[in-house]
């Protein structure tokens, strides 16, 4: 503690959960994916025909730019963000269908789509975990700005009801 500052004044750390720092790590994850799949649909498209050139450089960069979204999200996370909770937990929702999808072919997508499912259905539920909300600040609906959060909160809701 510096002179200036007392125990008032002191900013209070909060520290990451685990679970926070497990779904940070999921969405960076689908992020890296994404970048691998685009950049591999780019290098495919570049050596291949010239009908598809376009096409696949088309969607590879299209899957490159989609990957910022969880990569951001993830960043965000591990800095403990309220924002980032956001992205993250629309990235999980979008993957579920491409899950479902990949599930319905016959071929080797049906292990990825394995994988993607679980790991989007993973990143929610830690994404919405209570410790999750409270580490990164998010108040639930009817919670006011100068409610703490924590048991005596809960015990003012309680009272109110």
């Amino acid at each position: 503690m510096t002179s200036e500052q007392t125990p008032e004044t002191v900013p209070t750390v909060v520290e990451r959960p685990r679970r926070l720092t497990y779904a940070a790590v999921l969405v960076a994850l689908e992020g890296l994916a994404l970048v691998v799949a685009g950049v591999w649909m780019l290098v495919l498209g570049i050596a291949g025909e010239a009908g598809d050139r376009q096409q696949a450089v088309t969607g590879g960069v299209t899957l490159v730019v989609l990957a910022l979204l969880p990569l951001l999200a993830a960043r965000g996370l591990l800095a403990l963000r309220s924002w980032s909770r956001g992205p993250a937990v629309i990235t999980q929702i979008m993957a579920l269908p491409v899950a479902y999808n990949l599930l319905q072919a016959d071929s080797v997508a049906v292990p990825a789509g394995i994988v993607l499912g679980v790991v989007a259905i993973a990143a929610l539920v830690l994404l919405i975990h209570r410790e999750t909300t409270r580490a990164l600040r998010i108040r639930g609906p009817g919670r006011g700005r100068d409610e703490d959060e924590g048991p005596a909160a809960d015990q003012r809701a309680a009272r109110r009801k």
